[in-house]
């Protein structure tokens, strides 16, 4: 089933923040010796509901992570934030990695480990519960957070679609 509710997002009008999540030196072994290189996991989000997540590989550590913000810029998504936090409890899966958000009350932070948290913080969300499972590679954990958080659904869309009044979506 194709997910209907990726919100493509255009990069040029928006102010972002950008966050390094990992940073591995990668080695290839050639005749002449070992060749380094550096491969970065960047998360870019302006912190009202938009959030991307990209992979920069160079020579150098610095031009790795302005790849990486160019191509965050590039997988940009919209995520329903309501009053700092989801609307509704949500898992997401990538590779050998689970994520599982919760909606949690005002004051409660992002309870999130590592790379999950870079990517909460991004998209403006103050105060969820988050639990990551499986695989703790950063790479799929991104992925795996990015998975669930455009399987969201904003409680207007729902009331639209059931035809009920928002009221109704919230009261059950």
């Amino acid at each position: 089933m194709a997910n209907v509710n990726i919100k493509k997002v255009k990069s040029s009008e928006i102010e972002f923040k950008d966050r390094l999540v990992s940073i591995q030196r990668v080695t290839k072994v050639t005749k002449g010796g070992r060749t380094f290189s550096f491969s970065a996991i960047v998360v870019v989000g302006n912190e009202k509901g938009v959030v991307g997540y990209g992979l920069g590989k160079a020579k150098e550590v610095t031009t790795a992570i302005s790849k990486g913000i160019d191509d965050a810029k590039k997988h940009l998504i919209q995520v329903p934030v309501h009053k700092g936090t989801i609307p509704h409890f949500q898992q997401g899966k990538y590779s050998g990695a689970r994520v599982l958000i919760k909606p949690a009350s005002h004051g409660t932070g992002v309870i999130a480990g590592g790379p999950m948290r870079a990517v909460l913080e991004s998209v403006g969300v103050t105060d969820v519960l988050a639990k990551s499972t499986g695989s703790s590679n950063p790479h799929s954990v991104v992925k795996a957070t990015i998975d669930a958080l455009t399987k969201l659904r904003d409680p207007f869309s729902v009331a639209q679609q059931r035809g009920i009044p928002l009221e109704k979506v919230f009261n059950g």
